[in-house]
């Protein structure tokens, strides 16, 4: 038994060492007062000092702030309305119905990217800031509807009906009932959402435009001329701002379950 605990003890470690051992290097490397990122010179924040002055990046930083920003509330909106919409239906394909909802996050982000390109282009859509959120929307949408439904199951469904009995009309017993109720879980999707639309790069690619730049395309670009402790910097920011948005999702999933 001993071992067994051991060996599941050096396993993990090995695990984590490989997952977080480049993420601290490259923090780390934020801090460093040399440009050549093999030569540790000391420690210094001039590169974050270099990275506010450096507007196309601060440009693509406002682009994404706000692209996430109108993504996570659609899909917010979108999976809300339709998580709580199929709590109600009693159909034969309602799994298979949920089953297609949660496709998005199945398949590879290039089929998908592809996928939004050949539509937008169908509809003769000018790529941009609009088939940016469209895009994004997409792709967001079943990470809050999966997490309302999850706290659908757990809601006591004669509270609905108490309050219809009262003479309350369905969209007043959802706002005034079922929301209230199921809000840790939406914000929590909403924040899910966000951070993964302020990571993405491979759809945003291909659904982007000539004149709009986010900032994991403009990272991505900088990377074929090598890489800047500017990028370790703004990796370093990119990677707090995400971790506190999962942690924050994670916590208001466990608000909602108490």
């Amino acid at each position: 038994m001993k071992k067994k605990v051991r060996f599941s003890a050096v396993y993990q470690a090995i695990l984590l060492a490989l997952m977080y051992m480049p993420i601290c290097v490259v923090v780390a490397y934020s801090f460093n007062g040399s440009r050549n990122s093999t030569a540790w010179t000391g420690w210094s924040l001039d590169w974050y000092r270099k990275l506010m002055k450096n507007r196309p990046l601060l440009e693509a930083l406002k682009n994404s702030v706000v692209l996430a920003t109108l993504s996570s509330v659609a899909a917010g909106v979108i999976g809300t309305l339709g998580a709580a919409g199929m709590a109600k239906v009693r159909w034969r394909s309602k799994s298979a119905v949920e089953y297609v909802s949660s496709i998005p996050i199945m398949v590879p982000e290039i089929i998908l990217g592809m996928v939004f390109m050949a539509f937008f282009a169908m509809l003769d859509l000018p790529f941009g800031m609009v088939t940016l959120v469209l895009g994004h929307t997409a792709f967001c949408v079943p990470y809050v509807y999966m997490m309302v439904k999850s706290s659908l199951v757990g809601i006591d469904k004669s509270l609905g009906e108490a309050a219809k009995d009262l003479g309350a009309t369905e969209g007043r017993a959802f706002f005034d009932i079922t929301l209230p109720l199921i809000l840790p879980a939406v914000i929590s999707g909403m924040l899910l959402a966000f951070a993964m639309s302020l990571d993405d790069v491979v759809i945003s690619i291909f659904v982007t435009g000539a004149r709009t730049n986010t900032l994991p395309i403009h990272i991505y670009t900088q990377l074929k001329s090598g890489v800047t402790p500017e990028i370790n910097a703004l990796c370093t920011l990119m990677l707090a701002v995400t971790f506190l948005l999962v942690g924050a999702s994670r916590a208001l999933r466990g608000i909602g379950r108490s």
